[in-house]
């Protein structure tokens, strides 16, 4: 079936712009064209409206098909206009006027022909119109809540009435997603593929990429010909629960969304919007829907959020490294040196991206074990979701394990992975030099040791970098890429290509000590057991900092990551950081009683099987000999804090040190720290960020709390010049005048609401 359309188009193929063509059987097609992703910008709405309506108009057009240019609907709003005010800055005019009263009310068939993202307001769109066909691989989704807003064009109101309340809710509002145990917790909304659009009656029909417009034209036929039903999906009603039930529900759903993100005002406005169509009826929520979009849009969430969601984008730009115009080269083949808990995890991260990896141990049993735990680890994804049953096998048949050096000549990468011991790092690397192919990238994981030390006999030094993965690499979300003042800019940007494969946001940063995230917020923890050596409760640490939005407080933290890795960075920062770093005697003495942590069941917490926890009931045990062995002893009047005094105390250092990173250029920019911040140590994301969030808090205000606990305490709270300078001239640490929050990366035309999550 082919689709016979006029030769001449009423309107210009324009970028930017939607185009009309009118085909020979009175159809009209309507192509919105914004690559790459067919944002709604305010010329798209516009030049939709008036394409849409020079379609109705005509008396040789009987029926309507919109669609999306290049294989994409639409991505949804461009999120660079968010904040911005203007003639049709308010969404009421769009959403009421045009897409209800023009698009909706139209007395000829409108059908949507879906392919790739239909999302946000692209698939409100699709909502509005009388059918809706799609591929199978098209994704469809209304992730509004990502950025501190709602559906704005009546998706709070067309999608419950088509999929029904339950479903509608888990779209909009899925709660208690938790990409890892700290790292990163978000309320993200669900997002459908076509087939599973089409079950639950999202879509109409499913069509193939080739017959998809044609599909969609001969639908819209068949509605006007009466053979299949006109749907007004605004007012649709047999998806509907009775009232007092979906009463139940929406309460159902402010509990978990209070109980997931307490700080959080957005989400429970939609679903106080979505309540309303079911009491008053769709017409009159969508005016509040409206009112509330417009609202929110002006709030600090929102505005945090979308800075966070272009601070992600450009972390992938590199001043210096990313405008050289280099391209990536193809890496397919790894070699991970090391089994143990890091290098097993990496090794499952690389197979779970379908990269072949060669896994080398020194004897057979530590192989054996290695490649069991990628076993366990890729299990874990199963029994999450994340990975089907099917394709364990398949996935693990990639991960090949070897005693020698067998495979290595053949190559792209190899990753070393062993202990922290720099005799045997430095022997690796030698060894690695003769057996590898001249171009291999050659990369140690080390945290500990000065990668200068790692690389300093190596040949070809240009070669190696820093890979620093994180607890649980197969399942964090952030890689550091470390650069040393000899790695080729070429290596950076293959590890930039391979961290997108592998679904990481990277994060390039100079070799130093800690690097960019331990360095960033070992001052966490250390402040938090100064404060318990002090009299506060630890407890209430921990209560206080997941009250301002923390995934998880120092202590549970460091209970996660394990005492051993903490004393390992106390020795480094210790050595390097001296009167700035803060010696606490409280996991050294839990330690000499084997309490270290959730590995041994017992630390700050006690844990079950099933890595439930409770109070240490000897925790106060613990902290009295501490006190008795510190510094000042016991003998002085314990403090008495305020919630928001502890989180004061423990983030400002953070901050403190955050902005010394960025002295010292360790990081480039100070949105790179953001991203770390909140993908790497669970900061609350609708702050914006470590530095954002500060600038909101004003560093003269945190430079003056610093500089009075410095007094009290020492140097461990000294301001650092950087933040002390802007603090004096009031100036911002992360925005210049110039800077435009809502600007999308240069050489870019706008960013979806939602694209992030689509390549995911």
């Amino acid at each position: 079936m082919t689709v016979n359309l006029k030769t001449e188009r009423l309107s210009g193929r324009m970028e930017g712009k939607t185009y009309l063509e009118i085909g020979a059987d009175g159809v009209a097609i309507i192509t919105i064209n914004n690559p790459p992703l067919n944002l709604l910008s305010v010329d798209v709405m516009l030049s939709l409206k008036e394409n849409t309506e020079q379609a109705l108009q005509r008396d040789d057009v009987k029926a309507i098909v919109i669609t999306g240019s290049n294989g994409k609907f639409s991505g949804g709003f461009d999120v660079t206009a968010f904040g911005k005010k203007g003639k049709h800055g308010k969404l009421g005019f769009w959403s009421i006027d045009f897409v209800t009263d023009i698009l909706e009310a139209a007395r000829k068939p409108l059908v949507a022909a879906i392919d790739g993202p239909a999302l946000g307001g692209g698939l409100e769109i699709a909502l509005a119109c009388h059918a809706r066909i799609s591929t199978s691989s098209a994704v469809l989704g209304l992730p509004e809540i990502r950025y501190g807003i709602l559906p704005g064009l009546g998706g709070t109101q067309r999608l419950p009435r088509l999929v029904g309340l339950r479903k509608a809710l888990e779209m909009i509002l899925l709660l208690g997603f938790i990409s890892a145990l700290f790292f990163l917790s978000l309320q993200m909304s669900k997002l459908v593929n076509g087939n599973d659009a089409r079950g639950m009656g999202l879509v109409d029909a499913i069509s193939s990429v080739d017959e998809l417009v044609t599909v969609a034209c001969h639908w819209a036929k068949d509605i006007l010909a009466h053979k299949r039903p006109w749907i007004v999906s605004l007012y649709r009603a047999d998806r509907l629960v009775p009232l007092t039930e979906a009463k139940m529900m929406l309460e159902h759903a402010r509990v978990k969304s209070r109980k997931q993100s307490p700080n959080l005002k957005h989400p429970l406005v939609c679903i106080d919007v979505i309540e309303e169509g079911l009491i008053r009826g769709p017409r009159t929520a969508l005016w509040k829907e409206s009112e509330a979009l417009n609202e929110l849009r002006q709030s600090d969430t929102c505005r945090s959020l979308v800075y966070f969601f272009f601070a992600r984008q450009r972390t992938s730009k590199v001043p210096g490294i990313t405008d050289l115009g280099l391209t990536p080269r193809k890496v397919n083949t790894f070699a991970v040196v090391g089994g143990g808990i890091m290098g097993s995890s990496i090794t499952t991260a690389l197979i779970l991206s379908k990269y072949s990896v060669i896994l080398k141990e020194m004897d057979e049993k530590a192989l054996l074990t290695g490649i069991e735990r990628v076993k366990v680890n890729l299990q874990d994804h199963v029994n999450n979701g994340k990975l089907e049953e099917g394709k364990l096998d398949k996935t693990l048949s990639l991960c090949k394990g070897v005693l020698r050096y067998e495979g290595f000549s053949e190559v792209d990468m190899v990753i070393e992975a062993v202990g922290e011991n720099i005799s045997l790092k430095q022997r690796i690397f030698a060894e690695l030099e003769s057996y590898c192919p001249p171009l291999c990238i050659l990369a140690s994981s080390s945290f500990k040791i000065n990668l200068n030390s790692i690389s300093e006999r190596m040949k070809l030094q240009n070669r190696f970098v820093g890979t620093h993965f994180f607890s649980q690499a197969h399942s964090v979300p952030i890689l550091e890429i470390v650069a040393t003042e000899k790695t080729s800019p070429q290596v950076i940007v293959d590890l930039l290509a391979i961290g997108k494969k592998m679904k990481k946001i990277p994060v390039v940063v100079h070799n130093s000590t800690g690097f960019a995230m331990n360095r960033m917020f070992f001052p966490y923890s250390q402040a938090a057991m100064m404060l318990v050596e002090h009299g506060v409760d630890l407890y209430q640490i921990d209560q206080a900092a997941e009250a301002f939005g923390m995934t998880t407080g120092p202590f549970r933290m460091i209970d996660f990551v394990g005492f051993e890795v903490l004393t390992e960075m106390k020795v480094q920062f210790r050595n390097n950081f001296g009167e700035r770093f803060n010696e606490s005697k409280l996991t050294s003495v839990m330690q000499e009683a084997n309490q270290s942590g959730e590995t041994t069941k017992k630390g700050f917490y006690i844990y079950d099987r099933e890595a439930k926890f409770t109070s240490n009931p000897d925790i106060i045990k613990y902290v009295n000999k501490a006190r008795s062995i510190s510094s000042f002893g016991v003998d002085y009047e314990l403090m008495k804090l305020s919630d928001e005094e502890i989180v004061e105390m423990i983030i400002f250092p953070v901050v403190n040190e955050a902005c010394r990173l960025l002295e010292e250029k360790v990081v480039i920019k100070a949105s790179d720290l953001d991203v770390a911040s909140v993908t790497g140590m669970g900061f609350p994301e609708y702050r914006g960020g470590i530095i954002f969030w500060a600038d909101t808090i004003g560093p003269n205000y945190i430079c003056s709390k610093l500089e009075k606990w410095t007094e009290t305490f020492g140097a461990f709270f000294k301001p650092c010049s950087h933040l002390a300078e802007r603090a004096s001239k009031r100036t911002s640490l992360i925005f210049t005048s110039h800077y435009n929050i809502y600007a999308a990366p240069a050489g870019e035309r706008g960013a979806s609401e939602v694209s992030t999550i689509a390549e995911e």
